[in-house]
């Protein structure tokens, strides 16, 4: 969300809009299923979507109410219950969590207590408020969230109980490979009100020449790997991987389900055939790793990743997105949850990169292979929790958004990480490769 240029009054109107906006979809996730389903686990690796609903109001109430306007406490009782720290996903379903219309009159009432700070805050003079970043922080928390409860919808067994347009059919794949030159860029960024602190601050740094992928892998691409027994041979992955693919039993993407000769996958409480044209998805790093080895290829590393997204040869400047400075439309990038799959590979080319490269922002989270670390000069703002306690470990690094990531809380320098072996979030890949000396030249 590029705000340089609004003025006070401006920029307030369009927090408020971004406010409401995150909350429709927050209701829209809660208010599909019934009381039952809200405060179900539906799987281990996730909370009961209850959970999430008041842990959106309470980091709200943290932030806004308490710091931003130094209001008296909402509900202090329940800091602790919704504290992620405090308690892993498994655990939080034996907590004495809010009710469902308890959640729902908590959230309610924070949010009225948020515009009537936000209609008195200056949105300068402090770092916390200037430009509305606290604001913007909890905008992007809270559409986070809702990408989350919406992998909770997918982790659901039951019948469909949301429901979207597909995409348009692609017009035109430009399946191929693009050659990225050998130079420096700037990475990250210094200038972007909403960035958060793991983007921060922008830096130079040289990228080696290589070679990446105009487009996602497709289902289609995958299942070739998946048909010529790539799970069965340990020599297209890593230790790591192959040790992984045989304690969990792995045999495909999350979701499929062979059926005859048919691959089928589940999808929001749809069964279907397994659409060849769209990005491969709900994939761990292990397995993009294990295809793209099997393909003579390799994942892309962070920093060619977002070379490929921002850099423009012509002016040598990095860009916000793909496509320029400008936030993303529908006709640059599937977004917001307007449709609830992955666009066919070859899709949205007005969000194509000076480069070539498309698809970069939504449809699918793209592994790379790199770990998460801090950006030189980084400093933890407004707290160590968001990124600085996260940093190192096993974590590998996820890149551009997926069809559930809002545009809020999504950029050319937004950084998402987790564990390689995860497979529930919206995750797949593109492959790269390295140049050959001669090319490089």
């Amino acid at each position: 969300m590029d705000d340089r240029l609004l003025e006070p009054e401006q920029l307030r109107a369009r927090v408020a809009e971004q406010l409401v906006r995150a909350r429709e979809r927050s209701t829209l996730l809660t208010e599909a299923v019934d009381d039952g389903d809200l405060v179900r686990q539906h799987s281990r690796l996730m909370s009961p979507l209850v959970w999430d609903l008041a842990h959106i109001g309470n980091q709200e109430e943290l932030w806004l109410v308490r710091d931003v306007g130094g209001r008296e406490p909402v509900r202090q009782d329940i800091d602790e219950l919704y504290d992620a720290f405090q308690h892993a996903r498994a655990n939080r379903p034996a907590l004495p969590l809010l009710s469902p219309l308890e959640a729902r009159t908590y959230v309610r009432e924070v949010r009225d207590k948020v515009f009537d700070v936000l209609d008195r805050s200056p949105l300068e003079g402090r770092r916390l408020v200037d430009q509305g970043f606290a604001f913007g922080m909890i905008v992007q928390h809270e559409q986070q969230h809702d990408e989350t409860m919406l992998a909770t919808h997918q982790l659901r067994i039951g019948a469909p109980v949301l429901h979207a347009p597909d995409p348009e059919p692609a017009t035109r794949p430009d399946r191929r490979e693009v050659f990225v030159p050998a130079g420096e860029f700037t990475m990250g960024t210094s200038t972007e009100p909403w960035a958060l602190d793991n983007e921060r601050p922008a830096f130079r740094t040289f990228v080696d020449a290589f070679y990446i992928d105009t487009v996602p892998v497709s289902n289609g691409d995958y299942l070739e790997f998946l048909d010529s027994g790539g799970y069965d041979q340990p020599r297209w992955w890593s230790a790591a991987g192959w040790a992984h693919r045989q304690e969990a039993g792995l045999v495909a993407p999350e979701f499929w389900e062979l059926q005859g000769d048919t691959w089928f996958r589940r999808r929001f409480g749809n069964v279907e055939p397994v659409p060849l044209d769209e990005p491969v998805v709900h994939v761990c790093f292990h397995e993009a790793q294990a295809y793209a080895t099997w393909a003579g290829k390799r994942l892309p590393t962070e920093t060619e990743w977002e070379k490929a997204a921002r850099f423009d040869p012509a002016t040598g400047r990095s860009r916000r997105f793909p496509w320029g400075d400008e936030d993303p439309t529908p006709e640059h990038a599937n977004l917001g949850q307007r449709h609830l799959r992955p666009a066919p590979v070859g899709s949205y080319p007005r969000g194509e990169s000076p480069l070539g490269v498309r698809q970069l922002i939504g449809d699918v989270w793209e592994w790379l292979d790199s770990g998460f670390h801090p950006y030189p000069e980084f400093a933890a703002f407004p707290y160590r929790e968001y990124s600085e306690v996260f940093f190192g470990g096993d974590y590998k690094m996820l890149r551009g958004g997926s069809f559930g990531t809002d545009a809020s809380a999504v950029r050319g320098t937004f950084r998402n990480w987790d564990h390689p072996i995860r497979r529930q979030i919206f995750s797949g890949f593109r492959c790269a490769r390295d140049a050959t000396p001669a090319e490089a030249r």
